[in-house]
């Protein structure tokens, strides 16, 4: 059953979006970078040029895959006017790309001036994060060639436009702006910037309209592929924007934090799903919870990347009373209590750490802290094996075949706990 787009968003067409490219184009080789290197060398800290070089080439890296990746998505554009904008995106990105190339050989002093030659010298400053998430980019695009359906674009275009460009890149690209112009320095590579970000406003209002068309013409398969590549693409998007060995001087120096690197970006990424049409306000299973400000949303995403709960492994995982009320008051928001009987139980008996259980009651569900009285299934493991399984580090699958995982109880609700948790 279709449903409405709604009005501000109805108000984006095609052809209008076609016609601002053409307006406000520009030239990535005409930038005089004079004063900037002046300002590199002579105005920065060392702390400070470190940190602008790590999250300059988080960009760099980032439009050279956007633009290498954006052919199959004209190809599965459904609208000759939709192509047309799309061609003039991918002009875009690889105008970008020169722009950050030639700022860092220029300025910075990197690379052979060569594109190849800067991404491969600045390759060492990308994040686990920026790595998974690109990688997946990649492999959206192959399977986009080899299945141009709408539900397939859909969830192209949510990673591409409203992940990466809209909760990734816009809200950098502010946060970069600010400091720049709060310092009054590196005036070339703010006329730069503030020509990708006009560019990257088009790209967004065209996802989302695009979007909305097809929301509006099939709304739950659509919504359900929207969420879905949400869903599985959000702890690539805040394990990007933590820094190395997470010191904070890399963006502190600066003037702003990695809390608030995330909540810009879930402020963005609500309100471009809000412009999709999504009724977010009435959705279950939201990959965060809505009833958080996105300032908490970035302290709680921040303090469970630190705790080892999400992200690549970095020894043992944060026992203390905070970290884990935090890991689990997410493990029982994000049950879906559908899959079982309201009452269940599930019980974590840790070897190494305080047990915790959730109770499952639709409405209600919430995780404490001890051992429930009738659990209706307890799982016997180390806490680091489940924080892996959490993380998508383990398979508990294999935790079982290795006796790692012991299940006791109700052998039943075990078969259903993929369900349960997603």
């Amino acid at each position: 059953m279709a449903t409405a787009i709604p009005s501000a968003t109805e108000q984006i067409t095609y052809t209008d979006l076609y016609t601002r490219w053409e307006a406000g184009n520009w030239s990535a080789m005409a930038i005089d970078f004079t004063q900037d290197r002046i300002d590199w060398h002579e105005r920065l800290t060392d702390e400070q040029r470190r940190g602008m070089l790590w999250f300059f080439t988080l960009f760099f890296h980032g439009e050279d895959a956007v633009a290498d990746n954006l052919s199959p998505y004209i190809d599965a554009a459904p609208l000759e006017e939709q192509k047309y904008f799309l061609t003039t995106q991918q002009v875009d990105e690889s105008r970008h790309s020169v722009f950050f190339n030639r700022f860092m050989h220029e300025v910075v002093g990197v690379g052979d001036g060569s594109a190849g030659g800067g991404l491969a010298a600045t390759e060492s400053q990308l994040t686990w994060g920026h790595r998974m998430l690109f990688g997946r980019l990649d492999q959206m695009a192959d399977e986009l060639r080899r299945d141009r359906s709408k539900l397939q674009l859909a969830k192209a275009v949510t990673m591409y436009h409203i992940l990466i460009e809209a909760s990734v890149a816009q809200p950098g690209q502010h946060l970069i702006e600010d400091a720049l112009e709060r310092l009054d320095i590196l005036p070339g590579f703010r006329e730069g910037m503030r020509h990708v970000a006009m560019d990257e406003q088009r790209h967004i209002a065209f996802g989302v309209r695009l979007l909305a068309d097809l929301h509006a013409e099939d709304p739950e398969p659509i919504r359900e592929a929207i969420l879905e590549t949400m869903t599985e693409c959000a702890v690539w998007g805040i394990g990007l924007a933590m820094p190395p060995d997470m010191d904070r001087r890399y963006t502190e120096s600066w003037g702003f934090t990695i809390e608030e690197i995330i909540a810009e970006a879930a402020r963005s990424n609500e309100a471009k799903l809000r412009a999709i049409g999504l009724p977010i306000d009435e959705m279950a299973h939201l990959p965060w919870d809505p009833a958080t400000t996105c300032e908490e949303r970035g302290r709680r995403a921040v303090a469970m990347y630190e705790a080892g709960y999400i992200g690549p492994r970095a020894g043992k995982a944060a026992r203390d009373e905070y970290s884990m009320t935090l890991l689990f008051d997410e493990v029982a928001r994000s049950a879906n209590t559908d899959v079982l009987p309201a009452g269940s139980t599930i019980q974590w008996s840790f070897a190494d750490a305080t047990p915790w259980y959730v109770e499952l009651n639709n409405g209600s569900t919430a995780a404490r802290s001890g051992r429930a009285p009738e659990p209706t299934l307890t799982l016997d493991m180390r806490f680091d094996d489940w924080v892996d399984v959490i993380a998508g580090r383990a398979d508990a699958r294999k935790l079982l075949l290795q006796r790692k995982l012991k299940p006791s109880g109700d052998l039943r609700t075990l078969v259903k706990l993929p369900k349960l948790f997603g």
